[in-house]
C-alpha cells in the first residue's frame, strides 16, 4: 500500500500567504490527533514525528480549495504514511538486537495523547499491536482510540466496510487473547511499588508473590551491553533473573516515579544519566509483563521529553 493524497487534490502552485496561514493552523490543531494516530500505529514516537513531517509537507503542496473538513484529509495522510512506515519497520524489527519494545512517551501532559478515549496507548497493548499486520493496527486505532466510524475507516484504508469490520474485530480478539483485564490505576502502583522494593533488595519470596505465573521479562537494549536479548519467561526463572543482578545494578543506582503511556512508571538513572525505564503490566493474576526500556535512543527521547 503506498500513501496517496485522497481523491481530486492537485498541486498547490499559488502564493497565497493567507492560505498558507489557514493551513498552517489547521495542521497546528491537528496536530494532536495526527500524532497520536501514527504513534499507536508505529509504537515510535520518533517515527511518528517523520510521517508527521511528510502529512505537512503533502499538506502544504496540495491545492486546499476544496478541502472542506481539513482534520479529516490530514487524519487520511497520516494514516495511509504511518502504515506505509509500519509495513517498512516489520523487516528493521527483525534485526533487531534483543526485544524490541514501543518508545515510551510522557502523557502527563496529555493523558489520553489526541485521542476522544486513551485506548491503545499502554506500552503492553503496543507491544501487542506490533504483532498485528498493520492495516489491522491502523483499523483497531482509529476506531477504538479515535472513535472513527467504519465508513470513513474504510476510506481511509481504502477498503471496503466489511473487511473493516474483520479487521478491528480481529485486532480485537488478538488483544483479548494475550492480556487479562487490567487492574485499577491504584492496584497498579501498589504492585509496581511492592515489586520495585524486592528488586532492589533480592527479595525472591517477594517477588514470587507478586509475578503472576506466565510473566515475561523484557528488555529492549538495542544491543547495548547489560540488556538481556532473549525475554525471561515465568515466575521461577524471572525471579531468580532479577535476584541475581540486583547486587550489580541497584546500589549505584537512584530511582524517580514518572509516567509513561497513561501509566506509573520508575526512571532509573545511574549518576546524571538514566540507564532504564521500568514498567509494568498487572492484572489480578499479579504483573504479567515487566518492561525495561534501556536503549539509549528511545529512553534519552522520553527524559528529554518529561514534564517537569
Amino acid at each position: 500500500m503506498v500513501a496517496q493524497e485522497p481523491e481530486g487534490t492537485t498541486m498547490h502552485t499559488g502564493d497565497d500567504t493567507d492560505s498558507l496561514e489557514r493551513a498552517t493552523r489547521d495542521f497546528i490543531a491537528a496536530r494532536p490527533r495526527l500524532f497520536g494516530i501514527a504513534y499507536r500505529v508505529l509504537g515510535s514516537s520518533a517515527e511518528a514525528e517523520d510521517v508527521l513531517q511528510e502529512t505537512w509537507l503533502r499538506w502544504q503542496n496540495t491545492d486546499r480549495s476544496d478541502i472542506h473538513e481539513p482534520t479529516a484529509f490530514l487524519t487520511t495522510i497520516t494514516t495511509r504514511l504511518a502504515i506505509n512506515v509500519a509495513q517498512s519497520a516489520r523487516v528493521r524489527r527483525e534485526s533487531y538486537v534483543g526485544p524490541w519494545l514501543p518508545e515510551p512517551v510522557d502523557t502527563g501532559q496529555d493523558p489520553q495523547l489526541g485521542a476522544e478515549r486513551a485506548e491503545a496507548l499502554e506500552l503492553a497493548v503496543l507491544l501487542l499491536l506490533e504483532k498485528l499486520n498493520p492495516l489491522e493496527r491502523g483499523a483497531y486505532v482509529l476506531r477504538e482510540a479515535f472513535g472513527y466510524p467504519y465508513k470513513q475507516i474504510a476510506d481511509i484504508l481504502e477498503t471496503g466496510e466489511a473487511n473493516t469490520r474483520q479487521l478491528v474485530s480481529r485486532a480485537r480478539k488478538h488483544l483479548a487473547a494475550e492480556r487479562k483485564e487490567p487492574v485499577s490505576p491504584a492496584e497498579h502502583r501498589r504492585l509496581l511499588e511492592v515489586f520495585l522494593a524486592a528488586a532492589q533488595k533480592g527479595e525472591l519470596a517477594v517477588l514470587e508473590k507478586v509475578l503472576a505465573a506466565d510473566v515475561v521479562s523484557y528488555a529492549d537494549g538495542g544491543g547495548i551491553r547489560g540488556a538481556s536479548k532473549i525475554p525471561v519467561v515465568g515466575r521461577d526463572h524471572v525471579s531468580k533473573y532479577l535476584t541475581a543482578f540486583a547486587p550489580r545494578f541497584w546500589p549505584p543506582a537512584r530511582t524517580r516515579w514518572v509516567e509513561a503511556n497513561g501509566r506509573p512508571a520508575v526512571l532509573v538513572s545511574v549518576g546524571e544519566n538514566a540507564v532504564a525505564l521500568l514498567s509494568v503490566d498487572v492484572s489480578a493474576d499479579g504483573i504479567d509483563r515487566i518492561m525495561w526500556m534501556m536503549n539509549p535512543d528511545k529512553l534519552s527521547a522520553y527524559v528529554a521529553s518529561l514534564s517537569d
